[in-house]
Order: C-alpha cells, then sequence, then structure tokens
C-alpha cells in the first residue's frame, strides 16, 4: 500500500478515547476516517469530540465501505472473531485489540482467515514497541545480565467496588474472558515475554477463584519454559491487599527489574553496580505500535505484534487455564 490510508475503527469504548484512537490521527500516512459501535450516537459523538469525517450504521457498513482501506477492532473479545471474519472477507488489512479472542481455536480461525489471503493481521500487544520495554530488551541483548535463565512476574490487585458490587463486568465474564482480569491483562505481560525471550514450549498452571465476587477466575500462578531454555513463573491475583506489579529477569551476572503496568524505573544490577532508566510512556500509549503499523503497511518492515504473534500468546494464556 503506497497511498495514505484510511482506518475505520469497530468500537469506541474507553480504550480509544486516549491510548489508541488519537494514535491513528497522529500517524504520518494514516488517517481516522470512520467509526461505529452499537449504539451509534455514541459513535456519532465519539466522532464530533475526535473530528472524525465518517459514522457508519454498523459494522458491517463500515468494513464493506469504499471510504475504508483498513479496520481496526477496538471491541470485547467475544465480537472479535465474526468481525474479523468479516474483514478478512472483504480483503483488508485489520489490527484487533488483545487478546486475539476469547479462546485459542478462535484466535487460531482468525490467525487462517487472513494468512490463507495473505492479508495483514495486527494485534494491539503494544509494549512490544514502546521504548521502556525496548530498553529492557536492550539489556538483555547487550549482554547486560550475560545469560538469562529465569523471569518471575507477580501482579496483584484489590478488588475493585465495580467488583464488589455485583454488576456485570464483561471482563470477569467467564464466556468472554475465563480467566477475568488474567485474560486482560496478563496477556500483556506474557506476550512481552514471548516478545524478550523468544517462542514458549512447556506452559503449566492452575486457577481457581478465591473471592466468589464473579465468575470468571480471579487467582492464577503459571510455571513455563520457552524454546531456548529460559524458564518463567507468574502469579496474578486480583483480591489482594494492595497493587503488585513487579517482574524480574535473573541473569548469570546481573538482574533487572521492571514493571508491566506502571511506569517505574527499569533497573539494572549487575557486576559494574546499579543503574536505573525512567523512560516515560507517550501520551497515547499505542503511538508507537500504530507507527509500527504504518511502516509494516507502507514501507514493508515487519511489525512486532502480528496475527502469528498473539495467536502463540493466545496458546500460552490456554495452557495455563487449562
Amino acid at each position: 500500500m503506497t497511498k495514505q490510508i484510511r482506518w475505520g475503527m469497530i468500537g469506541c469504548g474507553a480504550v480509544t478515547e486516549v491510548k489508541s484512537g488519537p494514535a491513528y490521527q497522529h500517524t504520518e500516512g494514516f488517517i481516522l476516517q470512520g467509526v461505529t459501535r452499537r449504539d451509534v450516537a455514541l459513535a456519532a459523538d465519539y466522532a464530533k469530540r475526535h473530528n472524525v469525517p465518517l459514522v457508519f450504521n454498523s459494522a458491517d457498513e463500515l468494513i464493506a465501505s469504499s471510504d475504508i482501506d483498513a479496520v481496526y477492532i477496538a471491541t470485547p473479545p467475544d465480537s472479535h472473531l465474526e468481525l474479523a471474519l468479516k474483514v478478512a472477507a472483504a480483503g483488508k488489512p485489520c489490527c484487533i485489540e488483545k487478546p486475539l479472542a476469547p479462546t485459542l481455536a478462535q484466535s487460531e480461525a482468525i490467525l487462517e482467515a487472513f494468512s490463507c489471503k495473505n492479508i495483514p493481521l495486527y494485534v494491539a500487544y503494544y509494549r512490544r514497541s514502546l521504548p521502556r520495554f525496548n530498553k529492557v530488551k536492550s539489556l538483555i541483548d547487550a549482554g547486560e545480565i550475560g545469560q538469562v535463565r529465569h523471569v518471575n512476574w507477580h501482579l496483584s490487585k484489590a478488588a475493585s467496588e465495580q467488583d464488589k458490587s455485583g454488576n456485570y463486568n464483561w471482563r470477569t465474564d467467564k464466556v468472554i474472558a475465563l480467566g477475568g482480569y488474567f485474560d486482560d491483562l496478563a496477556s500483556h505481560g506474557l506476550d512481552l515475554f514471548g516478545y524478550l525471550f523468544g517462542d514458549y514450549e512447556q506452559v503449566k498452571g492452575l486457577a481457581g477463584n478465591q473471592q466468589n465476587l464473579y465468575n470468571a477466575f480471579d487467582a492464577i500462578t503459571a510455571c513455563w519454559q520457552h524454546k531456548n531454555g529460559i524458564t518463567g513463573s507468574g502469579s496474578w491475583n486480583f483480591g489482594g491487599f494492595s497493587r503488585f506489579d513487579v517482574v524480574t529477569v535473573y541473569g548469570e551476572k546481573g538482574e533487572i527489574s521492571f514493571s508491566v503496568f506502571d511506569e517505574q524505573v527499569i533497573s539494572l544490577l549487575n557486576e559494574q553496580g546499579h543503574v536505573q532508566f525512567s523512560i516515560d510512556n507517550p501520551v497515547h500509549v499505542q503511538q508507537h505500535h500504530v507507527e509500527n503499523l504504518a511502516a509494516a503497511l507502507l514501507n514493508d518492515i515487519e511489525h512486532p505484534s502480528t496475527g502469528k504473534t498473539a495467536t502463540h500468546t493466545s496458546w500460552v494464556m490456554e495452557q495455563i487455564l487449562n
């Protein structure tokens, strides 16, 4: 594709307000041309506030429009398969919010639909494009901690008022997200580890519901091994006392620690001493991810988060929850 790419966005929820939507407007070669959502009035409100030219009455109308070159699916995961198959049938490049789908089987079906027609497919695992995590990757690749031996991640947070209220939340509905917040949050880190340490080979997990506030899992633990021999372990609990988010990478000659979600310093400890790196995220956190989409579609530069890498992450998630 050599012209300016006109994107259509399906879904105008919270993630699109600051994190993603404006990034498509601020990337050279891209324009956010049109939007839609189930409540068309809310789509029109989004378009008015964000200066988006077109509002479509349905996802089908947006996908089929000759005014739309590529589609960004920003809806809950249970709708991804149906929408993605329609985009693939229309022959248009697509970026889908993470996780790619609620199950591995659906992720594989999406990947196959795009792969068999050689249509570009990307997934919004945007941490692969963020400077702070590429700094971590550069430290590892430069041998600052020698050979990596093990990675550990613990994430916990207290139950929210919404959790305690019993009001419906799709993020904790096991039909949409079997792992609850694990699906929404842990997928980011597990995908990042695939980027930093390579594909996984073996993955095992345990999951339970300790609070009985909703029907999805709220306590998950896992261990794994990457194909290069690096081992890993993780624990995610969504009914703890306080928020805690720390990853530690253990090497033969040092250690690196960082946070997946919080903009904490990156800490490097090795034989030369202790160094910290402070790298802020951009205002629109998907900006680098979207700029990499432009590089991929306009200049044929490989994007770090594709349908293939996201399907591998879906496999990891399913191994843990099984």
